[in-house]
């Protein structure tokens, strides 16, 4: 079962066959603890409808707020170390990666983010930026994982490698964040073979592609929202992006009409020019 917000109401997606249901409170079904069960109520007798336009796709985000997890894949340990070497920051990234204690961060809110068609941004102010594609968890109030989407958690890692303190201006800005192009809602964990794909077009060229599977991801998914929500409230739920496990080669950074393609499996795809 899938979850999409448009520009007109919401649509369920639900063996293969579209509802839309009436236009309801998007923080109201985010905060249902059994997400699947109040979808399969309201699409109960409703006939059935077109699957949704591109074109009417909006960020499937209310109120929620956008948290990330960092230094979750080996990949991205030696990322972030090569990048701090320089500030004193290798070994910090080497001890957040192998800590029992995840690096958890404040990513974005609704304003910040971007659906699937939207435009992300890259910082005036840096040098080198990069996305950073990551399956996202959809969190309800009282710490259930109830689906899943895709994330594009935008970075200037310049920024942040000159000072790891500096990760909230390199992580945190307008348009810094992408989400879409829906919720699979499902109570159950991925197979860790899904794989997690990365492609970005420049002047109808290939100038990157990557991909990773969830079996490289180094923290359970439900502990990451354990820790999220130890002394935190969450009234209408929240968005935790679990890390990337794909960078690109530190030759790389974006450029101003660059086409991001990110593809989770069962999920779909989220695609956005960068403005």
């Amino acid at each position: 079962m899938k979850l999409f917000r448009t520009d007109t109401g919401c649509v369920v997606e639900h063996d293969n066959q579209h509802y839309r249901i009436d236009p309801a409170d998007w923080d109201e079904l985010l905060a249902q603890e059994d997400l699947r069960g109040a979808l399969q109520q309201r699409i109960g007798g409703r006939q059935r409808s077109n699957a949704p336009e591109p074109a009417e796709l909006l960020a499937p985000i209310g109120s929620q707020e956008v948290w990330a997890a960092g230094v979750t894949y080996y990949r991205s340990r030696g990322a972030r170390m090569e990048e701090s070497k320089d500030a004193g920051g290798g070994s910090f990234y080497d001890r957040v990666y192998s800590a029992e204690r995840p690096e958890l961060f404040f990513k974005s809110t609704a304003s910040r983010t971007v659906g699937t068609g939207g435009q992300v941004r890259i910082r005036a102010d840096a040098t080198w930026s990069v996305p950073e594609p990551e399956l996202t968890l959809v969190v309800s109030p009282r710490g259930r994982i109830t689906g899943y989407t895709i994330g594009n958690d935008m970075s200037s890692r310049d920024i942040e490698g000159e000072n790891p303190l500096y990760l909230p201006q390199a992580k945190v800005y307008n348009g810094s964040c992408a989400l879409g192009p829906g919720i699979l809602v499902s109570e159950g964990p991925l197979p860790s073979s899904t794989e997690i794909s990365i492609q970005i077009h420049r002047a109808q060229s290939l100038a990157f592609s990557g991909q990773v599977a969830l079996s490289e991801l180094k923290r359970d998914p439900q502990t990451l929202v354990d820790y999220l929500y130890r002394d935190n409230a969450f009234p209408q739920g929240c968005f935790l992006m679990t890390g990337t496990g794909i960078v690109p080669p530190s030759s790389f950074t974006l450029a101003v009409g660059d086409c991001i393609r990110i593809t989770i499996e069962s999920i779909g795809t989220l695609e956005n020019k960068v403005a």
